[in-house]
């Protein structure tokens, strides 16, 4: 009975239905698991950089921490402030939590480890990822609160700033490599860590010789512009406008309360786990170990058990980033808004426009040997 069952579900066309609602419930249970304890990292982390302890009393090392947190804003009542719109501010956590989830279903954290393998997986990223703002914008405006107002006008302004220097940098890896599916662009990266989107830049040792001179340096600067754009379109310190919490009380999320809040929070995290992890995969490679291609052949004939490996490869490179996110938030302090703006319309935009016009000449140019 059971073996029918299994066969039954494990057979086309029943196989991909049950595949992609496997895929959803472990993505909701990893991003309300990485909600949970990147909470932990982050409350850890700032003791040890300001010389205090953290969270030490629920569980050992404080680890109970996150559940006991969670179970309080569970048992909050549920309230919208008198005079708001109450659809739209219910409606605005939904949308903030539903982008990352879709997003994550088209993330390969493995050799075929992904719930849906599409060529366009990389503009899906991003297509839901501008929903984010409009969340936010919609949870400020709903609230009818001048700090949660004057918040969302912030996030507006800072989201569209930083949106177009990171596009110019994926469409200069676009050009590169010549493709938007995320796990083309991970096997692209396969070899040694010199074939990493983070140094390969437009050169690579083909042939025995340097492709495009410069590609190099460039590749460096990319990288550098993606991840202050990826801090920024997070609403991360030093460029945490939605929140500021030392003058808008708590931003767009004045009004919330209980889970309302708690939903904003999770969607924060988990927004930070697929700028990571998209970063991983465009620049660091992916699941690619950077051993050199002997080691990535080995790993392939293993099967299961390299995939394995691989998958904790890409989690090792995440949960780095993540790491240097936590650790940037509480190093730098944050920055003033025009100061923020100035930033990338002043600097980022110009630079990333002249990489990808110099890319685009670089690439139409003959190899040098």
């Amino acid at each position: 009975m059971i073996e029918s069952i299994f066969k039954f579900f494990t057979t086309e066309p029943y196989w991909t239905l049950t595949r992609s609602i496997l895929y959803l419930v472990g993505i909701c249970i990893f991003v309300a698991a990485n909600a949970a304890y990147l909470v932990w990292v982050e409350r850890k982390g700032a003791g040890r950089f300001q010389r205090r302890p953290g969270p030490t009393e629920s569980g050992p090392w404080g680890l109970l921490q996150p559940p006991a947190d969670g179970i309080k804003l569970l048992a909050k009542q549920l309230m919208a402030p008198p005079g708001s719109d109450k659809i739209l501010f219910w409606a605005a956590p939904l949308m903030v939590i539903a982008p990352p989830l879709v997003c994550l279903a088209a993330i390969p954290f493995g050799n075929n480890v992904l719930a849906r393998d599409l060529n366009i997986g990389l503009l899906m990223v991003f297509s839901f990822g501008s929903i984010n703002v409009m969340a936010l914008m919609l949870g400020g405006w709903a609230s009818r609160n001048k700090y949660a107002i004057i918040s969302a006008a912030r996030v507006v302004s800072q989201n569209v700033a930083y949106e177009i220097p990171m596009l110019l940098v994926v469409i200069t890896i676009i050009m590169v490599t010549g493709t938007m599916n995320l796990q083309e662009i991970i096997v692209q990266q396969a070899g040694g860590f010199w074939n990493w989107n983070i140094l390969r830049g437009i050169w690579d040792f083909s042939g025995g010789g340097w492709g495009h001179i410069g590609g190099n340096l460039l590749a460096p600067v990319t990288f550098l512009i993606f991840y202050i754009c990826m801090l920024a379109e997070t609403n991360r310190a030093p460029f945490d406008m939605a929140e500021a919490e030392s003058e808008l009380v708590a931003g767009a999320f004045t009004e919330y309360g209980g889970m309302g809040f708690g939903v904003f929070f999770m969607a924060e995290y988990a927004n930070i786990v697929v700028g990571c992890a998209l970063a991983t995969i465009l620049f660091l490679g992916g699941w690619q170990s950077g051993l050199g291609s002997g080691f990535g052949t080995l790993l392939t004939s293993w099967g299961v058990i390299g995939t394995v490996i691989g998958v904790g490869f890409f989690f090792a490179k995440m949960y780095f980033l993540i790491f240097s996110v936590v650790w940037i938030r509480w190093t730098f302090p944050r920055t003033q808004f025009y100061g923020l703006l100035n930033l990338s319309w002043k600097i980022l935009i110009p630079i990333s426009l002249f990489t990808l016009l110099l890319t685009s000449v670089l690439l139409k140019l003959p190899r040098l040997f």
